[in-house]
């Protein structure tokens, strides 16, 4: 199973003998947790921050575990009721409590997709686990919450972020080798 949380979309899929058998797509990634946190910073702090901002702080500094280090960020933004800049603090607990239920929801979707899933290769899921990939897998802690939650073992993805243009590069090579090995044998 591969869960890949990238900034648009989260796209969750079960994948055997180089085809997708169960997948499916949601809305809820990168984008939707930096309007969250945007928000939560607004109603907590009374500050306007940007998504630049908000996704700076996920990525510094956000968590989505209780059991990872808590880190406090300086975060400029204007004061929601004077118009004025103001600087404050946000901790890693903040980040953590801003995108809870996006995390929540991803979960969800893995259960779904997992209740889908032919016996078979369910079974071979628990042996190899889930592959977290796109550059939400880097959310410290998100790997241990699904396997919290969903009971299967999760890693992280060796390079996350590239893993999927690297796997359309291998894809695209296979494909020209197997076009010039055609190619070949029509001569």
């Amino acid at each position: 199973m591969i869960v890949d949380i990238g900034g648009g979309t989260t796209d969750i899929a079960v994948i055997s003998l180089g085809g997708i058998v169960v997948g499916d797509s949601i809305k809820v990634a990168g984008m939707t947790m930096d309007e969250a946190i945007v928000k939560y910073v607004k109603k907590k702090y009374g500050l306007i921050i940007g998504e630049a901002t908000a996704e700076e702080v996920k990525k510094s500094i956000g968590k989505v575990h209780p059991d990872f280090d808590d880190y406090e960020m300086e975060i400029r933004g204007r004061d929601a009721v004077s118009g004025l800049p103001r600087t404050d603090k946000m901790s890693s607990q903040d980040v953590m409590e801003a995108i809870q239920p996006m995390v929540s929801t991803i979960i969800t979707k893995i259960k779904v997709i997992l209740e889908k899933t032919p016996p078979e290769l369910a079974s071979d899921i628990i042996g190899n686990g889930i592959i977290l990939t796109g550059g939400g897998a880097l959310l410290r802690g998100i790997d241990k919450v699904i396997e919290e939650e969903i009971g299967v073992s999760a890693r992280v993805a060796e390079d996350p972020v590239m893993c999927v243009a690297n796997g359309t590069g291998i894809l695209l090579d296979d494909q020209n080798l197997l076009l010039a090995v055609a190619e070949t044998y029509e001569r």
